[in-house]
């Protein structure tokens, strides 16, 4: 795969009910499955070593964080921009909405309308609604939250 094709992968994950982010393939780390998780997700995982704060949108009235069949959850591990409070951070993933493809730029269609809180952009693709994050601002949120939960 060229270069040019893997900077328009792009990664879809459920953030929220109704949001499912589009996110540079690049941008992450991992998707880390947690066995055996609790009905909530954590404040923090441990990843390759690195203590990683996990911001969670979802309440209790949206989709599930865990699955109760396999009873596991899904955190997206961020490479975040180095020297900030934490080089590191994870988002709860919840719902349906999961996957990578290749976008087109004509088979995408803005929707600056749509943009909900820490969303910089939003487009429909294929029938459905992605926000583009504002990932400083959400990294910076993450090691925030993840400095609340430490102290």
């Amino acid at each position: 795969m060229s270069e040019e094709q893997q900077r328009r992968m792009c990664v879809f994950l459920p953030a929220r009910e109704g949001q499912v982010w589009a996110v540079p393939q690049n941008c992450l780390g991992e998707i880390v499955t947690l066995q055996d998780a609790e009905t909530a997700p954590p404040p923090a995982v441990t990843w390759r070593g690195q203590r990683v704060p996990v911001i969670d949108f979802g309440g209790p009235d949206g989709p599930r964080w865990r699955d109760e069949k396999t009873v596991s959850g899904l955190i997206a591990v961020f490479l975040g921009i180095r020297e900030q409070a934490c080089d590191y951070w994870g988002l709860a993933l919840r719902g349906p909405g999961l996957g990578v493809r290749r976008l087109e730029d004509a088979a995408c269609s803005d929707r600056p309308e749509a943009c909900g809180e820490y969303a910089l952009a939003a487009f429909e693709f294929e029938g459905r609604l992605y926000q583009v994050p504002d990932l400083p601002a959400l990294q910076a949120f993450a090691c925030e939250v993840g400095r609340a939960a430490t102290a």
